[in-house]
């Protein structure tokens, strides 16, 4: 089949660091589609699964089906959470590519960076931000405890980290897996989506 050239542009993100702001500003500068939470509300559709269990999956630690003893042999049981979650996975990779086949678009997540990988058009962005910063965001957000914003970037920068390199075997935020690294520290995220769009517009003339 015939891969389209239509302008892919994938946002890894440190939690807190303000990397959906970043990709919903973007959106709006190129005029281009945003696909975020859509994308768990169309999987749902396509699995009949709930959005809230799709997120779990997708968002937290990938569960290890174990092998178990049989006679001389070692056989996987079969685990319907597990045949579910790869099910999640694969519906999700072929979205992927029915997003970025359908039109120019901006994808949060999803190791849509690895997904995508190797499609002409493809930009990889990768969010990050000081960890004070990053907690303090998550405090406001969310109303909560200093502790408790520590411990909610903790374990979902964890999740996001295990979740990768189960499906990918690569590294998590590692400057190998990305075309540009943003930091949002010192500027903010309109600033760095502004210089964004002025990259990725020279970026097109170069095509």
């Amino acid at each position: 089949s015939i891969i389209s050239m239509n302008r892919i542009i994938t946002i890894g993100r440190e939690f807190g660091s303000g990397g959906r702001e970043l990709g919903r500003r973007l959106s709006e500068k190129l005029n281009i589609a945003y696909y975020d939470q859509e994308i768990i509300s169309e999987i749902s559709k396509r699995t009949a699964l709930s959005e809230e269990y799709i997120r779990r999956i997708t968002e937290s630690r990938p569960t290890v089906s174990f092998p178990i003893h049989i006679g001389r042999s070692f056989s996987p049981v079969p685990d319907p959470l597990v045949q579910q979650r790869i099910s999640v996975y694969s519906e999700q990779n072929k979205l992927l590519h029915e997003l970025a086949d359908k039109s120019d678009c901006i994808i949060v997540g999803r190791c849509a960076d690895y997904a995508l990988a190797g499609r002409p058009g493809l930009l990889r962005i990768f969010c990050r931000a000081d960890l004070t910063q990053r907690i303090k965001r998550i405090q406001q957000r969310h109303n909560l405890s200093l502790e408790k914003a520590a411990l909610l970037v903790a374990k979902t920068d964890r999740h996001r980290r295990v979740y990768y390199h189960h499906h990918t075997g690569k590294f998590w935020g590692h400057s190998s897996c990305y075309d540009l690294t943003v930091n949002t520290s010192v500027l903010g995220v309109e600033k760095p989506a502004e210089a964004l769009e002025a990259y990725i517009r020279a970026f097109q003339e170069q095509d």
